[in-house]
């Protein structure tokens, strides 16, 4: 069975499960920041944790948020949980980011923060997202913070301008669905040092050391990872997944799509061995994106001739972390794939908007729903 995604793991990120890790997590920020032409990073557990700290150091409080309706929904967990109240925009169909014409009249005296997500690695037009802050601060009289979501663009760029080099901060995840893993774990890029070490000193202040506990799950779970994805074994991990309910109770400490929550251990460091995973597959982050590009080159070209298929958009500086697809039966095109031993995914298979814990907000998106049902993910990893 090829899996829907499958992390760049090797005997490297393996050796440094037993090594002792010592100013990992410094070294981890020291050479991201690096790699991504950032002044600064600032390294949390998860992503969903750094945005949520960036909303508290900075001191948004009891203000809307604009976001996309179709994104993961521990953004908007995040922000609800921050104390402020998420603000849904509706998506494109080109490129299934959020429409910035619906998100310029979306602001309002409340908006203090504009979280752009540029979704399956298709990069949003950083001139246009750059103009609608700065004429609503001149219209309202207040700072108008500007978050890049580099979850599925790590390196993605807009008109050879890196994503991350717009705004005010960008905010990575490294879960092992992620274009590069740390197991799990995030991170902040900067390019005001000041904003960066005001941030790193409420995250010190707020946050406390990794557990031994922690770090012994971690070395287990990258160690279960390892074997989960060998293409035998696969076979049985989707089978536990699909056909039974024993796998649910381990994703469900760490997501709900429905529930307003954040992980056990969201207010724990990263652990020094997450840092040096993460060190070893910066190193490989060239690797990766060239390989994710070469396999939707290919299927761009294989592709072509199904007429009822819509496929991606082709935009310079795109990175791929999906190849997303819109389909008129996704179901049974996933089950077809099952049968030739491919996995396809269904990553966003909701609209932020519908989900019962947002109803409350009375918004209507279309096209994310639309979106919700109809696209599959082919897998873009090398296997």
């Amino acid at each position: 069975m090829i899996p829907r995604f499958k992390p760049s793991l090797n005997w490297r990120e393996l050796l440094s499960l037993f090594r002792l890790n010592r100013g990992a997590v410094e070294r981890f920020e020291k050479s991201f920041a690096e790699k991504f032409q950032a002044v600064e990073a600032v390294a949390f557990p998860y992503g969903r944790s750094a945005q949520w700290a960036f909303l508290k150091a900075v001191g948004v409080n009891d203000s809307e948020i604009v976001m996309p309706a179709y994104t993961c929904s521990v953004v908007a967990h995040a922000v609800t949980l921050s104390g402020n109240e998420p603000k849904f925009v509706d998506i494109n169909l080109d490129d299934y980011n959020m429409n910035l014409d619906l998100a310029e009249t979306s602001i309002n005296e409340r908006t203090r923060c504009i979280i752009a997500t540029h979704t399956f690695g298709f990069p949003q037009d950083l001139d246009r997202l750059e103009n609608i802050v700065k004429k609503a601060e001149k219209k309202y009289g207040h700072k108008i913070w500007l978050m890049q979501d580099c979850c599925h663009a790590f390196g993605a760029k807009w008109n050879n301008r890196m994503i991350s080099d717009s705004g005010d901060v960008s905010v990575f995840a490294f879960n092992i669905s992620k274009i590069m893993t740390s197991v799990f774990g995030g991170m902040l890029t900067f390019q005001n040092k000041n904003l960066a070490s005001k941030v790193r000193k409420w995250r010190d202040e707020n946050y406390r050391k990794a557990s031994l506990k922690k770090k012994i799950m971690r070395r287990l779970y990258l160690l279960c990872v390892y074997f989960a994805f060998n293409k035998f074994a696969y076979s049985m991990i989707h089978w536990l997944q699909h056909k039974t309910p024993f796998l649910n109770r381990f994703t469900k400490a760490y997501h709900l799509d429905n529930k307003i929550h954040f992980p056990p251990d969201f207010l724990m460091h990263m652990a020094n061995v997450e840092a040096e995973v993460g060190l070893v597959q910066l190193k490989k982050y060239d690797e990766i994106i060239d390989s994710r590009r070469l396999m939707a080159d290919q299927y761009l070209k294989e592709f072509q001739c199904k007429e009822d298929w819509k496929l991606p958009p082709v935009i310079k500086g795109s990175t791929f972390s999906h190849f997303p697809v819109k389909v008129k039966s996704r179901s049974s095109l996933v089950k077809e794939y099952v049968k030739k031993g491919i996995e396809l995914g269904t990553l966003i298979d909701y609209s932020i908007d519908a989900l019962p814990c947002y109803e409350s907000l009375k918004t209507f998106c279309p096209n994310s729903r639309e979106c919700s049902s109809t696209m599959v993910n082919f897998p873009v990893s090398r296997n």
